[in-house]
């Protein structure tokens, strides 16, 4: 286990609360990089990934950009864009709205579901990126969201 203090080799913070908020920041974005080498070999990124996740949650329902937008895990994402990558990889659909012409109807394609069920297979890769055990990731999560109230 590589402390935070050798991995940015800094031993000395202002507080406590200091060095939690520049572990956490650090910790992200470790995970991060880790998450880009695990799409890589699929094709995608962790933000097209997400999208994804999302459209495979509204399946066979459509959804729109605005609204997965609001759903997103980086809601500073550029939807409009990530959306055009995947319709190009085939792996959306995109229709005129009924409701609105101005905007459009989202679907996860047969080929976009497909992916996700190669992805499903190694996801425990991700899920045990972070070397606790299931009672920490409890508390983890819990402290977590604990930071962000």
């Amino acid at each position: 286990m590589k402390k935070i203090e050798d991995a940015i080799q800094q031993s000395k913070f202002r507080n406590s609360h200091q060095k939690a908020v520049i572990n956490l920041i650090y910790t992200s974005n470790w995970l991060q990089n880790k998450h880009q080498a695990f799409f890589k070999p699929f094709g995608i990124t962790g933000h097209q990934f997400n999208i994804l996740r999302v459209l495979k949650g509204q399946y066979p329902k459509s959804i729109s950009a605005t609204e997965i937008k609001s759903r997103l895990l980086d809601q500073n994402s550029d939807v409009s864009r990530l959306l055009d990558r995947l319709l190009q990889k085939q792996l959306i659909t995109k229709t005129a709205s009924e409701n609105d012409k101005r905007a459009s109807d989202v679907f996860i394609s047969a080929q976009g579901l497909e992916l996700l069920n190669q992805i499903e297979k190694h996801q425990k890769e991700l899920d045990f990126a972070i070397n606790i055990t299931p009672e920490e990731a409890t508390q983890l999560s819990d402290l977590l969201d604990k930071c962000r109230g």
